[in-house]
């Protein structure tokens, strides 16, 4: 079995960025998109729902392979469909076209979630939680760096020279992991249809991650309402582009730098304690929010410590289905990763639609909910963790 050094640990960090930052470079150009096809802001918001859709469908039918199929060769299929999807994003002729690019972007930037698991299982038991928060910080810092970037090039040099920058990057990124990530080959010896089945098996038969799924998924949907509403708040409030929205994602990166230390706060302190810490940091942030429409420095504020309880969350999650079945840790990870950003896609759409009849009040409250929901079902099942 290959040992986790330190190096490899930290280029799977700074590939899952990377290439989870392919979901994100719209968010902070839907206004510009919108503008660019003449089309309303429900309409464009589609951009963002397909590629998290397509997400959903790349960790269903991509991940799974990572139990059955080396990775290098998932990595090959994985990349170039990446780059041709990029490029037609770039040159697309109408919004129908982005929105169909935009799924298969989605659908192969999956890729990052096969390194999650990847580094459970080369971790010994007392190193799991800081590994995965590792490999979540690059993940998450992606995420939000993603929007930084995208709102100053988009508008400097409009929506399009972002998509072909990500695809020089994508070219660049597949050769060096070509290189430098150690091949894994997986034991299971089924059949497709057979690892799909197992999947089945996994959600019928544990308990806790449907819990973890379910708490995945309504705090991602949650996370999906702010992103991508907060550029129509900064567009009509402040009068502000997309580059003050995007270095809002500076703000959440507080929160992507702190999974180390929750990966290092799961290997010693208890589940439960953790979930309930987070949970509530979500509720906080969303209450501050509801007051904070006209306010920067409550936005601020908010940013700071939705990120923070959504990494707490997620971190913990993913630490207590790694735990079990290691033989089958991709597919457990497709399980809970298909439910959370299934959770996000069902935000982004509410959100839109929460901001169009009731603009910010309505996103907050959305918002609000969505989180009280969690800690109902923390305290409902909390024995299960």
């Amino acid at each position: 079995m290959n040992k986790l050094s330190n190096s490899v640990l930290y280029l799977m960090s700074f590939s899952a960025g990377l290439v989870v930052a392919n979901l994100y470079y719209n968010q902070p150009l839907l206004h510009q998109i919108a503008v660019d096809f003449g089309v309303t802001e429900s309409q464009v918001s589609h951009v963002a729902l397909s590629t998290q859709l397509g997400y959903a469908f790349g960790l269903f039918f991509i991940v799974p392979l990572g139990d059955k199929l080396s990775n290098h060769k998932i990595l090959q299929f994985d990349f170039i469909l990446m780059v041709i999807s990029l490029l037609v994003a770039a040159t697309a002729g109408s919004l129908w076209v982005l929105i169909v690019s935009s799924f298969f972007i989605g659908f192969t930037s999956s890729l990052p979630q096969l390194f999650v698991p990847m580094a459970a299982q080369l971790s010994d038991d007392k190193g799991r939680g800081r590994a995965i928060g590792i490999v979540m910080s690059g993940l998450l810092i992606g995420i939000l760096g993603s929007r930084v970037i995208s709102g100053f090039i988009g508008e400097q040099f409009g929506w399009r020279t972002m998509y072909f920058g990500a695809t020089a990057l994508m070219v660049l990124l597949f050769v060096l992991l070509r290189f430098k990530l150690p091949r894994l080959n997986p034991d299971f010896k089924g059949t497709y249809k057979d690892l799909f089945q197992s999947i089945v098996f996994y959600f019928k038969t544990e308990p806790e991650l449907r819990l973890a799924s379910l708490r995945g998924a309504l705090s991602f949907a949650g996370l999906s309402v702010f992103w991508t509403t907060l550029v129509f708040l900064m567009e009509d409030e402040f009068g502000y582009g997309s580059t003050i929205t995007g270095l809002f994602g500076l703000l959440g990166m507080v929160g992507a730098l702190g999974a180390t230390v929750v990966g290092k706060l799961n290997d010693k302190l208890p589940k439960n304690r953790i979930i309930l810490f987070s949970t509530l940091l979500l509720i906080v942030s969303w209450g501050v929010f509801l007051v904070s429409g006209h306010s920067i420095f409550g936005l601020i504020v908010g940013v700071i410590l939705v990120d923070l309880g959504m990494q707490a969350l997620h971190i913990t999650n993913q630490n207590i289905i790694f735990s079990r079945n290691p033989e089958g840790r991709n597919r457990v990870n497709t399980i809970y990763m298909v439910s959370f950003f299934i959770g996000g896609a069902i935000g982004t759409t509410l959100g839109a639609l929460a901001w169009e009849h009731y603009k910010w009040i309505g996103v907050s409250v959305l918002g609000l909910v969505l989180s009280i929901l969690i800690l109902v079902v923390h305290l409902l099942y909390k024995k299960r963790v």
